[in-house]
């Protein structure tokens, strides 16, 4: 007799702690675009913030709350009560609120970090669940670095805060130092160990510091847990989460071995990998599963053999599953504008006249210069023209002089605050001319922490794709640019950093003031 699919939730954490990856900080307007992509995925919780954070962050996420419907809308907060009220405040007008409460469990951040007593910190944990009672019944608790916590003193923490009234207990992975089949026994160990575990989800978040995240949220699972916490692409601090796309096509591929299912439509997985990758300019590794760019891609010529006979042979899902269409069509010069939109839609863009118009006349430039329009280069100019956000920065125009007998020379115009702003700019070489210019017409000048090119696809007619990462009062921001013009691709990438500087200094004075 087969036994029936258990059900694991899924817990998106993309905007909270994914936005934690240094220089994926994002505004308002695309905090809410990730969190509907999330929702049309059939995500069951989405942790849209950290209210407490600053103003800005309280703003996103009670703005989330409100627009979303299908899916649980959570707010991370610390066991204090200022935290907790600040959640609260943020997302009460949400279909089904969900307040996520933590504190440190283990020794090394007690004693370190906290300077408490194990009692002292159960008892702000317990404190925490019930002042969080008062506002829902949706409660989730997570004892922070649970793996390198004293076991029973683990359990004893679980125990209480449960009968506090917690009915989710989150077990982080919080420096990604378990292995696997260790993660697993830990998870088996609380369901033998804690007498009430039945009342309540128990729930796993796995960090990637030695690559095993997705491996342990796994073997959890398969101790035991029904919610796993993730990200798109697997973003987040320091090495990043669990990927949500690799644990849930795991499930759907090994059905053999993990008989359970979630929510998600996995036709979703691809676009809403790229969406996340425009909005924050961290790109998707070529080799990265699922999702990367080679993921459905087969160069040797056994490999293509074996695909031509019989598909199974090399793949072991279909891309059209995740969202990847089968087949292409040739995008160029002499294609119309309902080519561009049919193709919009089955990469899953759904835009207004106006915004089509924007891409159709991008696009015609492009392709003068470029023989073939890939759905690479498309997107890019779907998120420069449709998806990007009215910016204090914009390029007017940019002329280089450059070569081995002249000085690199940079003339550029510039829109500052819609008032157009013209100056010019000397330097080694010509980006650095034209880092220059934009320098002194910005009157700014921040250090550059990191530039990198990459061609988005093959060809020496490529668009150039450029990520530049600029440092502020100790922090980063990430801007990132596109053109066949390389150096134009590096103005706009310069320019949209300082744009996204501008709005993490907006949530800085913010919370400042409050």
């Amino acid at each position: 007799m087969i036994s029936k699919e258990q059900r694991i939730l899924i817990f998106d954490t993309t905007l909270r702690d994914g936005e934690q990856s240094p220089g994926a900080s994002m505004n308002h307007d695309e905090k809410l675009l990730i969190a509907k992509q999330l929702e049309k995925m059939g995500v069951d919780i989405i942790e849209a913030g950290f209210p407490v954070a600053s103003e800005g962050d309280f703003l996103s996420v009670q703005g989330i709350a409100r627009e979303i419907k299908n899916a649980q809308v959570a707010a991370l907060a610390r066991a204090n009560s200022n935290d907790i009220e600040r959640a609260w405040q943020a997302i009460e007008t949400a279909q089904n609120p969900r307040l996520h409460t933590f504190i440190s469990s283990s020794d090394i951040h007690l004693k370190y970090q906290l300077k408490k007593t194990r009692a002292q910190v159960l008892k702000k944990a317990m404190d925490a669940v019930i002042h969080a009672r008062r506002y829902t019944k949706n409660v989730e608790f997570s004892p922070m670095d649970a793996t390198r916590t004293d076991r029973d003193y683990l359990c004893e923490m679980v125990e209480a805060v449960i009968d506090a009234g917690a009915n989710t207990i989150n077990i982080p992975d919080t420096v990604g130092y378990a292995i696997p089949e260790e993660f697993g026994e830990l998870i088996a160990y609380l369901f033998y160990k804690v007498k009430n575990i039945k009342r309540a989800i128990v729930s796993v978040h796995c960090h990637n510091d030695l690559g095993l995240a997705v491996a342990s949220s796994l073997a959890a699972i398969k101790n035991g847990a029904r919610q796993v916490e993730c990200t798109i692409n697997g973003i987040g601090e320091r090495a990043g989460n669990a990927a949500m796309e690799e644990i849930v096509m795991a499930l759907v591929t090994r059905k053999d071995l993990l008989n359970f299912h979630t929510k998600i439509k996995t036709k979703h997985i691809y676009h809403s990998s790229r969406l996340l990758s425009q909005i924050t300019g961290i790109p998707v590794p070529p080799n990265k599963a699922i999702v990367g760019a080679n993921a459905f891609a087969h160069e040797s010529g056994i490999h293509q053999d074996g695909l031509i006979k019989k598909k199974i042979t090399y793949e072991i899902m279909t891309p059209q599953s995740v969202g990847i269409p089968s087949s292409h069509i040739v995008l160029g010069k002499h294609s119309g504008r309902h080519a561009i939109q049919n193709r919009l839609e089955k990469l899953g863009y759904n835009l207004n006249d106006e915004a089509i118009n924007k891409v159709f006349r991008r696009f015609k430039e492009l392709a003068d210069v470029k023989k073939e329009i890939l759905d690479e280069d498309l997107e890019v100019i779907v998120y420069e023209e449709a998806l990007r956000m009215d910016d204090k920065y914009r390029l007017v125009y940019l002329n280089v002089v450059s070569g081995n007998v002249a000085i690199p020379t940079a003339t550029m115009q510039m829109e500052i605050n819609k008032k157009i702003v013209q100056d010019a700019g000397f330097g080694v070489g010509p980006v650095d001319a034209t880092f220059s210019a934009i320098r002194r017409i910005t009157n700014t000048d921040y250090p550059l922490m990191k530039y990198a090119v990459n061609a988005i696809t093959g060809g020496t007619d490529a668009q150039g794709e450029v990520t530049v990462q600029l440092k502020y009062n100790g922090r980063s921001v990430v801007g990132r640019g596109a053109d066949p013009d390389v150096i134009v691709a590096s103005a706009k990438a310069y320019i949209n950093a300082l744009n996204r500087l501008e709005c993490l200094k907006a949530n800085i004075r913010t919370a400042e003031v409050e």
